[in-house]
């Protein structure tokens, strides 16, 4: 079975190399950068799930996968649904881990006041640098500028409504750290509800940072899910 491991806002396809390493045990696995992270040029487009989801099909073409299942992290599982909404018949199965589906403006412009580069590298020199290493050569602020002005703009219209999780067919799996401050369960349950053939996982003493997921944990879940089991 092929699955594309998908990273999440303002990060990269760095971020997810100890999960791929583990997946490759039993899985082709495939990763990439969306256009304008991790080093990938942008495409002349601005940040948004739509043309993220288009770098996700132009990948599948320049590989030659007619379709494939995706691991997508925060983000990168919001883009995931995108496609398996707009372009049902290049998906397979679905993962979604951390990630948030429910955008209004006021969730938005919270979201969009953690995103100051100022306020970044006045307090979080560490992740200041983290950022701009990761993203290099691109600026690292324009990345979080870029990902903000998306994030206003989900907040006035999300892309993805209630009613079309119901019209998702694949089968999903809904996870979601027990200890994640950006996601909330009500959301997370609210979509697996909706989704007509999903299952749901809640991750035991699991904050949102990927780097801090418990990853042979996760890998267990997956496998079994992807199997069938």
């Amino acid at each position: 079975m092929d699955i594309l491991l998908l990273h999440g806002a303002i990060g990269a396809a760095t971020q997810l190399f100890p999960l791929q390493r583990v997946l490759e045990q039993n899985y082709r696995v495939f990763i990439m950068n969306f256009s304008g992270h991790g080093g990938q040029a942008g495409n002349g487009e601005s940040f948004a799930i739509a043309t993220f989801a288009t770098d996700v099909l132009n990948f599948l073409g320049a590989n030659k996968i007619d379709k494939i299942s995706i691991l997508g992290y925060s983000m990168g599982g919001y883009v995931a649904m995108y496609l398996a909404k707009h372009h049902a018949e290049r998906i397979d199965k679905i993962i979604t881990l951390a990630t948030k589906y429910n955008w209004d403006e006021t969730i938005a412009t919270k979201e969009v006041q953690m995103l100051n580069p100022e306020k970044i590298s006045q307090k979080l020199p560490a992740f200041a640098e983290t950022l701009q290493q990761r993203h290099a050569p691109a600026d690292w602020k324009s990345v979080l500028n870029e990902t903000a002005a998306m994030m206003l703009e989900m907040g006035k219209d999300n892309p993805l409504k209630t009613e079309d999780y119901a019209a998702i067919q694949h089968q999903a799996l809904i996870m979601l750290g027990d200890r994640d401050k950006m996601v909330t369960l009500e959301e997370t349950v609210a979509v697996y509800k909706a989704l007509p053939n999903a299952q749901l996982c809640v991750l035991p003493y699991t904050q949102h940072p990927i780097e801090q997921i418990n990853v042979p944990m996760l890998l267990g879940i997956v496998d079994k899910f992807l199997k069938g089991e």
